[in-house]
C-alpha cells in the first residue's frame, strides 16, 4: 500500500521543498524528464517486487519447516521494514538518489516479504485442525486487505510532510510488528508444554497436560500423532518430524492443479487491486478520491466471501465444490460489471458481489486449503510440509500476477477495457 500512496511526482522531484536547499529548483534534482517516464519506473517496481516475491516464496516454504517459525518470520518482518526504511526514508534524508539501487531494494524487500505468508499460514495450520479450518482461515485471511486499509490510511495521514514519513511510519510499525512476534509468538500448541519444562515443572505434567498441547480445533489428522503412552513420553523424546523436499511436495496430490487455479486467480485480483481506481476513474469521470473510496468494496466483498465460503466448506467437508460454484458465478458477475452503469450505488454493489465471488475462493486457496494441501495423508510421517507447500501455491499465484499486470496493460491499449474483461472471464474459467 506504500507503493500505491507513491507518486511517479515524488520520483520525478524527490521529496519535498523542506529537503531542498536554499536557491535549489526542481529541475537541479531530478531523477527522470518527465512524469511517463517515472510511471514507467513505478510499474517496473511493482513487476520487480512480484516476481522476486514469488521467487522468494518457493525458497522461504523450504526454509519455513527447516528452522524455527517464529525466527524466520521475525526476520522477515524486521529484515523487509529495515529495507523499506532504507528505500523511502533514508535516500531521501542523504539526498541520494539511484534507479538500479532502488530496484535492487526492492528485489530484497520481495525476497523478505515472501518469508511471512507460508511461515503465518504453518502456524495457523498447527493451532486450527481440519474440521474448523475453512471458516477460521476465512476471517483470518481478511487480514491482507485490512492491512491494505490501514496502511493506505498511515501512509496517507503523514503524506502531507513529505514521502519519506510515510515509509517511516510503515517501517516502524512493521518492525515492532516483528519485535512482539519474536518475543511473543508460539508457533504450536507444543510450545505450551515446552514453556511449561523450561519452567522446571514436573515432567508429568507436561505430558499429562495433553488438552494443552492440542490444536484449538481439533480433529482426526492430530489425534494421530497423541495417541502413545505417558511412559513412552517420558522414557524418549518426540522425535522431530522429518521436512519434506521440494520436489516431493510440489508432486503431491492436489498442489500443482490448485497452484495453476491460484495463478488465473491472483492474477485477477491484483488486477482488480492495481487497475480498478484507474478504470473507475478513466470510464466514468470520478474524481480519484470516489474511485479510490469505491473500489474498497471489492476487498469488502473478498473478506465476506472468504469468511462465509469457507463456514459452508466445513458443513459440506469439502471445499473444491464451493470454489467451483463460486468462480462460476463469479463469470457471470464480471459480465454484469463490465456493463455497469455511470452510478456509483450500482457500481459498489456489483463490485462487493464480484469481490465475494472472486476474492472468497482466493483467500481460501492461499490459506485454508494451502493448510489442507501441507496436512494431507500422503505426508505419512512428515508433518513438515506446511509452509512448503503454501510457498509453492502462493509463488506460482504471485508469478501469475505478476505476468497478468504487463497483460492487463497491453490489452487495454490495443484493444480497450471490454475486452480485460473478456480476459478476466477466461482466468476465471
Amino acid at each position: 500500500s506504500i507503493s500505491a500512496q507513491w507518486t511517479p511526482s515524488a520520483f520525478q522531484q524527490n521529496g519535498s521543498t523542506s529537503s531542498l536547499s536554499p536557491g535549489e529548483t526542481w529541475e537541479e534534482n531530478k531523477l527522470f524528464a518527465d512524469m511517463g517516464e517515472a510511471t514507467l519506473f513505478l510499474g517496473a517496481l511493482d513487476s520487480i517486487f512480484l516476481f522476486s516475491y514469488a521467487v522468494g516464496l518457493y525458497i522461504s516454504g523450504v526454509i519455513g519447516d527447516r528452522f524455527n517459525l517464529r525466527y524466520v518470520l521475525s526476520f522477515g518482518l524486521c529484515g523487509s521494514a529495515v529495507t523499506e526504511f532504507v528505500f523511502g526514508t533514508l535516500t531521501e534524508w542523504l539526498q541520494f538518489y539511484n534507479v538500479y539501487f532502488y530496484c535492487f531494494l526492492w528485489v530484497i524487500n520481495g525476497l523478505l516479504q515472501s518469508t511471512v505468508w507460508p511461515c503465518v499460514v504453518a502456524i495457523m495450520g498447527n493451532w486450527f485442525g481440519k474440521s474448523g479450518r475453512g471458516f477460521v482461515f476465512g476471517l483470518w485471511s481478511a487480514c491482507a486487505s485490512v492491512g491494505n486499509i490501514l496502511g493506505a490510511f498511515l501512509a496517507s495521514s503523514v503524506l502531507k510532510y513529505g514521502y519519506e514519513y510515510a515509509f517511516l511510519v510503515t517501517s516502524v510499525v512493521q518492525f515492532a510488528g516483528g519485535v512482539v512476534v519474536f518475543f511473543g509468538l508460539l508457533t504450536s500448541p507444543k510450545e505450551i508444554g515446552e514453556f511449561i519444562f523450561l519452567q522446571k515443572q514436573v515432567t508429568v505434567l507436561m505430558t499429562r497436560d495433553t488438552d494443552s498441547q492440542r490444536p484449538l480445533i481439533s480433529d482426526d489428522e492430530d489425534e494421530l500423532c497423541d495417541e502413545y503412552s505417558i511412559q513412552q513420553r517420558d522414557e524418549e523424546p518426540e522425535p522431530q518430524p522429518k521436512a519434506i523436499g521440494f520436489l516431493q511436495a510440489f508432486c503431491l496430490p492436489g498442489v500443482i492443479p490448485y497452484s495453476l487455479a491460484y495463478a488465473c486467480l491472483k492474477l485477477v485480483n491484483y488486477s482488480f487491486f492495481f487497475w480498478l481506481p484507474f478504470y473507475l476513474s478513466k470510464n466514468f469521470g470520478w474524481k480519484e478520491v470516489q474511485a479510490d473510496r469505491l473500489s474498497v468494496w471489492y476487498d469488502v466483498g473478498g473478506i465476506v466471501g472468504g469468511t462465509v465460503q469457507g463456514l459452508i466448506s466445513d458443513l459440506l467437508g469439502k471445499r473444491a465444490p464451493v470454489l467451483a460454484i463460486s468462480l462460476l458465478l463469479a463469470m457471470g458477475a464480471l459480465v454484469g460489471y463490465s456493463h455497469s452503469p455511470n452510478n456509483q450505488l450500482v457500481n459498489g454493489a456489483l463490485l462487493a458481489t464480484t469481490g465475494f465471488l472472486i476474492g472468497g475462493p482466493s483467500n481460501m486457496i492461499s490459506s485454508a486449503i494451502s493448510a489442507d494441501l501441507g496436512r494431507q495423508e500422503a505426508l505419512q510421517n512428515s508433518q513438515e510440509a506446511l509452509a512448503t507447500v503454501t510457498g509453492i501455491v502462493d509463488g506460482t499465484g504471485s508469478i501469475g500476477a505478476a505476468g497478468g499486470q504487463y497483460l492487463v496493460s497491453l490489452i487495454e491499449s490495443k484493444l480497450g477495457w471490454m475486452c480485460v474483461f473478456y480476459f478476466f472471464i477466461i482466468m476465471v474459467g
